[in-house]
């Protein structure tokens, strides 16, 4: 069984692959595997609207849809982060509907509004994995890659990265992208 937390470095950025809970983690902002309402749902998007309070599904409300994709900043309300990205991930077609683009598509934009708002830490769960169906070796593989491309890009931006896995199968899988991504650990 792997250890469950494994710390890598790209540039000035500490990137983690751990297993535990999200809603715990203290960063900038957590990011939310989200249904494009944005007003909760299941897994970790429940996890999260419950941990929040009703604060953040009245927030959530004014933003109104958000696409499948693109992702949307709240605050984070009882949670112990400081802002909450809502990143709404495709649902698993068979690999046929442009998933992988659009699950890239979704770390791109949860960066895109962390620099913009200058946060420099944060937490991401594995986007569509859940109840979307997404394949987790190649939901983890793209996130690896795409999150490689940010970090590299900008690389005073971020000090730490995080990929938070609810369980041990997605740890293993996570871990695997981000090593093949990022080289041996030394």
């Amino acid at each position: 069984m792997p250890e469950d937390r494994r710390i890598y470095m790209v540039g000035w950025a500490r990137w983690s692959v751990l297993t535990g809970d999200i809603t715990r983690c203290e960063v900038d902002a957590i990011v939310n595997a989200a249904n494009g309402s944005l007003l909760g749902g299941g897994g970790v998007d429940g996890a999260i609207h419950r941990a929040a309070g009703p604060d953040l599904r009245a927030e959530c409300r004014t933003l109104g849809e958000c696409p499948v994709g693109e992702a949307r900043i709240t605050g984070a309300y009882r949670l112990p982060a400081r802002h909450v990205i809502h990143a709404v991930g495709p649902v698993w077609r068979g690999g046929n509907g442009d998933e992988a683009r659009l699950l890239a598509s979704c770390y791109r934009s949860v960066f895109h509004l962390a620099r913009e708002h200058g946060l420099r830490s944060l937490a991401f769960p594995a986007i569509s994995t859940g109840a979307h169906g997404f394949p987790r070796e190649e939901a983890a593989t793209i996130a690896a890659r795409t999150v490689h491309q940010e970090l590299r890009a900008t690389p005073d931006s971020f000090r730490h990265v995080m990929f938070v896995c609810f369980d041990a199968p997605t740890f293993a899988a996570f871990d695997a992208a981000v090593r093949e991504e990022t080289g041996p650990r030394p």
